[in-house]
């Protein structure tokens, strides 16, 4: 949840951005299903890139460019008067199908054991429900613990440049191994924060 942080002393950033994509005729909703598509090419080349290293770099600039559009599609939809609950839903969705594709993309390319793989997706994929299950009982969303979607954006495009440059296996795992592993613990302990801040926010 650390990035998560400096996202309002990026919003002035997303704003002139999200300007200069309303200006071309971009949507918010194509601002999405585009970051999708790159997260797709993103988790190809993480699946390949055993086999040609060089793909990790293509990995890491297509997870830079999905996350990018993900951060600015909610600006561009404010900017315009398009923001709502219809284009919210969206984007959860399409970031949730990002997060599977990316991770799976890592182990099914043969990075770490798919156990890992799948403890480090459902951690995620469970951090993620219970932020926005937090709004479904009249909290409000909440994204705490200590590791956010951010986060996780940008320990995927720093493992895969140190992957690439460092290739040898430390451990038995090479880099991206043990990033799995990473987000399998964060993820859970995230989880749980997330758990307890609504559980103590119900019992008040």
């Amino acid at each position: 949840m650390v990035l998560d942080q400096l996202r309002p002393h990026l919003e002035g950033f997303f704003e002139r951005t999200a300007k200069v994509f309303a200006s071309v005729g971009l949507t918010p909703n194509a601002l999405s299903v585009i970051s999708l598509l790159l997260a797709a090419v993103a988790g190809v080349s993480f699946y390949y890139s055993r086999d040609n290293h060089t793909l990790l770099l293509v990995a890491g600039s297509m997870v830079l460019l999905s996350g990018f559009l993900d951060a600015v599609d909610g600006a561009l939809a404010r900017y315009i008067g398009k923001a709502g609950p219809k284009g919210d839903f969206l984007d959860h969705v399409i970031d949730r199908y990002a997060d599977v594709i990316l991770i799976c993309g890592v182990f099914f390319g043969g990075y770490g054991g798919w156990e890992v793989g799948v403890v480090a997706i459902t951690g995620v994929l469970l951090c993620s429900y219970l932020g926005t299950q937090a709004q479904a009982v009249n909290i409000g969303r909440y994204y705490g613990g200590i590791m956010g979607r951010a986060d996780r954006l940008v320990l995927l495009i720093l493992f895969a440049i140190m992957n690439y440059i460092v290739p040898q296996e430390i451990y038995g795992l090479q880099l991206l191994g043990w990033m799995i592993v990473i987000f399998a613990i964060t993820s859970h302990i995230s989880a749980i924060q997330r758990f307890a801040h609504i559980w103590r926010e119900l019992s008040n």
